[in-house]
């Protein structure tokens, strides 16, 4: 039996560190790669408000405005559904398994558990997020 080493090449995917910090080395901006890109890709999908980004009123999510609805099981059903969609329509990388919702009622926030998968790997991902209500 032959024993063959299979290289495949498998696609990273690199997005800007949004903290914008400088590679002191090489005085670039620092990037971040698959996991940790993908993690900051979804959850500036979830906070961004529709109209937010200029000429493009299609990207967003809609969960602010459900922020003060009375949460109840439709409102949490609402929000899973709209984090699913914005997710999968503008983060093509990924696959999204489950979201769950919590309402902190004590800190004025809802907490966000979102599971999903990379398309070029398998092992799941979590990401945890909240959301502030301010007024």
């Amino acid at each position: 039996m032959i024993n063959k080493e299979i290289n495949r090449k498998v696609r990273q995917f690199s997005d800007v560190n949004l903290n914008f910090t400088v590679n002191p080395f090489t005085l670039d901006i620092n990037k971040r790669f698959d996991e940790d890109a993908i993690k900051d890709s979804v959850k500036n999908l979830i906070q961004t408000k529709n109209y937010e980004r200029p000429f493009h009123p299609e990207i967003g999510c809609q969960i602010f405005s459900l922020l003060f609805e009375p949460f109840t099981d439709i409102t949490k059903n609402i929000m899973r559904r709209t984090i699913f969609d914005v997710i999968e329509k503008f983060e093509p990388r990924v696959t999204v398994t489950d979201v769950i919702i919590k309402d902190d009622v004590d800190d004025n926030q809802i907490n966000i558990e979102i599971f999903f998968k990379m398309n070029n790997n398998e092992n799941p991902i979590k990401l945890i997020t909240s959301i502030k209500k301010i007024r």
